[in-house]
């Protein structure tokens, strides 16, 4: 089998067998394409290359001012990669067996204030089918946590207004369950009565958030809306959509909320990805004492 059809049968595995979404299907193949480039400069393919090969291609990534967050992405996607290919017994051995990762800073989120979320919030025109859309993803957004892909693909039916949740499908296809507060099913409701049936081309749609063709609204056109709103509130943070998940976390557990929830309805499987708001908190528990203490 040639070298570019070992990487699409490894991305058709990780499709099939794995579930995973097709932002991260195609992270993998953009990774593993740029690897293979880097091994026919010097004359090798994937399934020649041995450990040599790979701790090279790793240090060039960090002669090329990589960060380490992508050096470690990239070395994962080889990991994975690797081990595809020793179970399909493409290869004997796995030359990324037991080398390291390199060390992260972990870099805490930005969010928002409450007062800045409440800023952003009331940018939206409700005079506008375009304008009731934007509020209602916002507040969604900023009442549930999800992440915008998800947001973007949620269908009418997976919100239920009268019990107040939502149900979201994240990384692997796993469901979950979120509840939805009232000002967000507020806003929902408005849009879904007053502003989607303007917007619908096509009786069968289902998807809930639609752009001005009445198709899907795309990731990058939320980007845009949020950037647009941010803006007109005078907000000077460079915030993105995923801003709004990192608030809605970090909002929860200023106001007594345990990691266990925040980390199911943000749904991480690992519990020490929740425990980095964990820390944005203490940093702005220190700033109101530093703020308020006569002796601080």
């Amino acid at each position: 089998m040639a070298a570019p059809d070992l990487i699409a049968h490894f991305v058709d595995y990780l499709r099939s067998e794995k579930g995973l979404s097709q932002n991260t299907l195609a992270s993998y193949g953009c990774d593993l394409d740029q690897y293979q480039e880097f091994l026919r400069q010097s004359g090798q393919s994937l399934d020649t290359a041995g450990r040599a090969s790979v701790v090279s291609y790793l240090v060039w990534l960090q002669k090329q001012g990589r960060a380490a967050a992508t050096v470690a992405r990239r070395l994962a996607a080889l990991r994975a990669f690797y081990q595809f290919m020793v179970r399909e017994r493409y290869m004997d051995s796995d030359p990324t067996d037991n080398l390291e990762s390199p060390h992260l800073e972990r870099k805490l989120p930005r969010v928002l204030t409450v007062k800045e979320v409440e800023r952003l919030l009331a940018q939206p025109d409700p005079s506008t089918p375009a304008g009731l859309r934007d509020r209602a993803m916002l507040e969604l957004l900023y009442a549930t946590g999800i992440r915008v892909s998800e947001l973007v693909n949620l269908r009418l039916e997976d919100v239920n207004l009268e019990l107040g949740y939502v149900r979201c499908f994240g990384k692997g296809g796993r469901e979950r369950i979120i509840p939805l507060g009232r000002m967000a099913r507020r806003a929902v409701k408005e849009y879904v009565n007053h502003a989607r049936p303007r917007l619908l081309s096509s009786p069968g749609e289902r998807i809930l958030f639609l752009n001005h063709q009445g198709a899907r609204l795309t990731r990058q056109g939320f980007w845009k809306i949020v950037k647009k709103y941010a803006q007109q509130a005078g907000i000077d943070k460079n915030i993105t959509p995923h801003t709004l998940r990192h608030s809605f976390a970090t909002h929860l557990l200023e106001n007594g909320a345990d990691l266990r929830s925040v980390q199911e309805m943000l749904g991480h499987v690992d519990i020490s990805t929740t425990q980095i708001y964990t820390q944005v908190t203490k940093g702005r528990l220190k700033e109101v004492y530093a703020r308020s203490h006569p002796r601080a």
